[in-house]
């Protein structure tokens, strides 16, 4: 099964990473941008029949830094 982990960062984090994409799109003449934020995503390749509880048990222990980021994932199931 193929699951994709999208990472980002909670509201209110500062996120320097994306303050600096954000100048840098100014920079380039993109002047309708307001506000940049970066986050991650993760694609991963399990075993069918792996439990959402085990995804989300991954996520939480090593994918995801729960004490400033939020995550969400979704499964793909083989055809």
């Amino acid at each position: 099964m193929q699951v994709r982990v999208h990472v980002s960062l909670k509201p209110g984090v500062l996120d320097p990473q994306g303050r600096a994409v954000l100048h840098a799109l100014e920079g380039l003449g993109f002047d309708g941008v307001q506000d940049v934020r970066v986050g991650r995503v993760i694609d991963l390749e399990v075993a069918d029949g792996t439990s959402a509880d085990t995804i989300d048990a991954m996520c939480r222990q090593l994918l995801a830094n729960l004490v400033i980021e939020n995550y969400s994932f979704t499964v793909t199931e083989p055809a």
